[in-house]
């Protein structure tokens, strides 16, 4: 699936409420992206940590999905993210790419940026469990 077809399917199946749009898809990777727009800013104006854990979680489905078609019933089994710095308050973006993509489990590695800044603000590794005879 290509980035309109992941967004797509993602409208489809969950609404037109999500913050997140995927920009970009390649083999093994993928590029989405929270608009400054729909990110949550916390006292102090700094992006408020649901909205990279978000983006972390989203980003990951939509690499799996991206690579093994529309099985909504996958599903986040762990999510582990590391804060790095102070994010910007801007837009998030994420980059997304495999660690493993086996039959019954997914694992990606998702790294974050404020829009516009080379320097890491999250780096999270996501698990999703795949549904039996999805791939």
């Amino acid at each position: 699936m290509d980035a309109d077809d992941v967004n797509r399917f993602l409208a489809e199946a969950f609404g037109t409420e999500r913050s997140y749009l995927v920009a970009e898809v390649r083999e093994g990777w993928l590029r989405a992206r929270v608009p400054a727009s729909a990110v949550g800013l916390r006292p102090g104006g700094t992006v408020s940590g649901p909205t990279p854990m978000t983006l972390a979680d989203g980003a990951a489905y939509a690499l799996i999905l991206a690579h093994i078609g529309p099985v909504a019933l996958a599903v986040t089994s762990s999510l582990n993210i590391t804060f790095l710095r102070k994010p910007q308050p801007a837009g998030v973006e994420a980059e997304a790419t495999f660690l493993k993509l086996g039959r019954k489990l997914a694992v990606v590695d998702v790294r974050l940026r404020s829009e516009g800044s080379p320097d890491l603000v999250a780096q999270a590794v996501v698990t999703y469990a795949i549904p039996t005879g999805a791939i």
